[in-house]
């Protein structure tokens, strides 16, 4: 993908979001989290973000103001938000996607699309 056309707040989140993506994925590498089969391990893995998005459905119907266990300045909701995202920056870093121009992309489009996007919900 290329940035062509973005303006520069996009083009900054996009810069900073495809260097996270590689941090992640290079710390996932580096904790042994890829050492397996490649082919079969995908799928693993988005499971392990369906699982994530579980945790987080699990605070959420508890209580969102309620603090995190790991990480005492962050609410529990937030930390389960941000081990979604990390599982997905590690997928998109190990497929070399450039998730932060995916991104940026995917909110130009949304943002031209009706409302709801012609659904009811």
């Amino acid at each position: 993908m290329s940035q062509t056309g973005f303006s520069e707040f996009e083009r900054n989140f996009a810069s900073i979001a495809n260097i996270m993506t590689l941090h992640v994925h290079n710390i996932a590498i580096e904790k042994g989290f890829w050492d397996t089969d490649e082919q079969g391990h995908l799928g693993a893995k988005i499971a392990l973000m369906h699982s994530e998005l579980s945790e987080l459905l699990d605070v959420v119907r508890k209580d969102t103001s309620l603090k995190s266990d790991k990480l005492p300045n962050v609410l529990a909701v937030a930390e389960e938000l941000a081990d979604v995202v990390i599982r997905v920056m590690d997928f998109a870093g190990r497929l070399t996607i450039p998730l932060g121009d995916a991104i940026v992309e995917k909110v130009r489009f949304n943002a031209g699309r009706e409302f709801r996007h012609g659904k009811r919900f």
